[in-house]
């Protein structure tokens, strides 16, 4: 190479960066549960999106087929649409007492009573028993409620791993309705718990931020105390928007 096109090399102009820009929102982000299911989190005030692996399917499908054949009242969706579009016409015909009634006795059909006699036998109301019961949820149901974690609580002035944390609560972002949530799944899984297994359950929902609380040994406090009971509904309940009644009890 000679002396004057080793000149030239050397005077060309550099080749400009390109500057970085961070993005300045993030729209969504995706995540997996620890079953497996995967999660597409969007900004705070949206609603998440779900990608249902086959097991959350067939859990999802088998709870809407036990409420249906206790009600008799059908959908024309599957997945968590159909079971939502389920629980709603369960919430428009009936009272409280029989909407909990009827998830109760959903409940005890989808799991075999033989596995519940089993249960309430052979588990002893021990810390090792709430810290399972706690870990469970935070694997096997999530399909139901969203993601969720293991939070260390109190029992009886003893530090436990018996709180179940759900982060953002399915059911209730799906349903928008405070009262779907205390009739539909707060009161009648209390009920269906204590009942089948002989351990209390406390379930506190934030209606503030759609979070929840499983606390596994503690008495729920009486429907007088109870502040998710004396809880006003959502102004944008989908049951009001949709069918612009006035089908929520708790106004």
């Amino acid at each position: 190479m000679d002396a004057n096109t080793l000149q030239s090399y050397r005077t060309l102009s550099p080749v400009p960066r390109k500057q970085f820009h961070p993005p300045q929102t993030v729209r969504a982000v995706a995540t997996r549960t620890a079953s497996g299911s995967k999660i597409i989190a969007t900004s705070s005030n949206s609603k998440n999106v779900y990608r249902d692996n086959w097991f959350h399917r067939l859990a999802i499908n088998h709870l809407s087929h036990c409420l249906r054949a206790v009600t008799g009242l059908g959908s024309g969706k599957n997945g968590y649409d159909g079971l939502v579009e389920t629980t709603t016409a369960v919430y428009r015909n009936f009272d409280s007492a029989q909407q909990q009634k009827i998830v109760l006795q959903a409940l005890e059909k989808a799991i075999p009573r033989p596995i519940l006699l089993l249960m309430r036998i052979v588990l002893p109301q021990t810390t090792f028993v709430r810290e399972c019961c706690a870990a469970f949820t935070t694997i096997f149901l999530t399909w139901l409620v969203g993601p969720c974690e293991v939070r260390e609580g109190d029992f009886m002035e003893r530090k436990e791993k018996n709180t179940v944390h759900v982060v953002k609560c399915r059911f209730l972002e799906e349903t928008n309705c405070v009262g779907m949530c205390t009739n539909l799944c707060k009161l009648p899984t209390q009920t269906f718990i204590k009942k089948s297994m002989g351990m209390h359950v406390n379930m506190v929902p934030n209606f503030d931020d759609m979070s929840c609380e499983m606390i596994f040994g503690q008495v729920p406090p009486s429907s007088t105390e109870d502040p998710a009971l004396n809880q006003p509904c959502y102004k944008l309940c989908n049951l009001k928007r949709k069918h612009h009644q006035n089908y929520c009890s708790n106004e």
